[in-house]
């Protein structure tokens, strides 16, 4: 099996040229495979598992000093990821997390495309607040770089949960002919065809779950699924897709912190 990973590995890169140096080529494969055999990213656990005669120490020093000296171009990371995904149109899901790298907070904004069961970041971008949302032109810097490996047509559609809305991005989205299904706080107010305009509790007074097409959200047209979740909550989707589609779409939504090397290392070990 590791000489069958390995063969993937050495094709992959022959595929997409992320490093030009042999020696350089040889050893990051040699770190790859440790990823895999010990399913984990530490440096001194990946050292465990790399054939060769140096100490363990040695070799989690070359490692440290690999990733020190080498700058990733990461359009040529994200076109080696997407050769793990399945050929056809791509789901994707745009959201954010916030991890801690000693005392320093890495805001992270990041897409995901499905593959099987696994989830696979395809991009992502350091925000330069701490802990704050993102703004509608780092949404379209970054799908604009997934547009760039993968083309435009390829994306089924994007999802994102109540963070990822507002004017420009979803105009953005609209104007390129990009499905989209957005989850929206509830209270931004809904405009109907009539010019009437309603809060989504107004709308919810008399049904549980409702469905409106060509509405006016945010100053952007588009359709609309209203429900009535427990405890007071509501599930208010917006989006481009037909609305009684809204929330089977909005259930492919997952979380960023599913995804990752680990599970897709732990994919390709069944």
């Amino acid at each position: 099996m590791k000489e069958i990973i390995k063969a993937q590995v050495i094709e992959i890169f022959s595929k997409v040229p992320l490093i030009d140096n042999l020696a350089r080529k040889k050893f990051f494969t040699s770190i790859l495979l440790g990823i895999i055999d010990s399913r984990k990213v530490q440096f001194k656990e990946i050292a465990l598992h790399i054939e060769s005669k140096a100490k363990i120490e040695s070799i989690e020093r070359n490692i440290q000093s690999f990733f020190k000296e080498y700058e990733f171009d990461y359009q040529k990371v994200c076109m080696i990821l997407v050769t793990f995904l399945p050929k056809g149109k791509l789901d994707l899901s745009i959201d954010r997390t916030e991890w801690d790298f000693g005392k320093h907070q890495c805001n992270i904004l990041m897409i995901v495309a499905k593959c099987g069961s696994i989830e696979i970041p395809l991009y992502w971008n350091l925000l330069d607040n701490k802990s704050g949302n993102s703004n509608w032109n780092d949404r379209c810097e970054l799908l604009e770089k997934i547009i760039n490996v993968i083309g435009k047509d390829r994306i089924n559609m994007i999802v994102g949960d109540r963070e990822f809305i507002g004017i420009n991005w979803i105009k953005y989205l609209k104007t390129n002919g990009i499905n989209f299904c957005m989850r929206v706080l509830k209270s931004h107010l809904i405009t109907l065809g009539n010019n009437k305009i309603f809060s989504i509790e107004q709308l919810l007074e008399s049904s549980e779950e409702r469905y409106f097409q060509e509405c006016m959200v945010d100053g952007v047209w588009c359709n609309v699924m209203l429900k009535r979740l427990p405890k007071g909550e509501f599930l208010y989707l917006i989006g481009n897709l037909p609305p009684k589609s809204l929330g089977k779409n909005y259930r492919k939504r997952w979380s960023i912190e599913r995804g990752g090397p680990c599970r897709i290392v732990s994919e390709l070990q069944k």
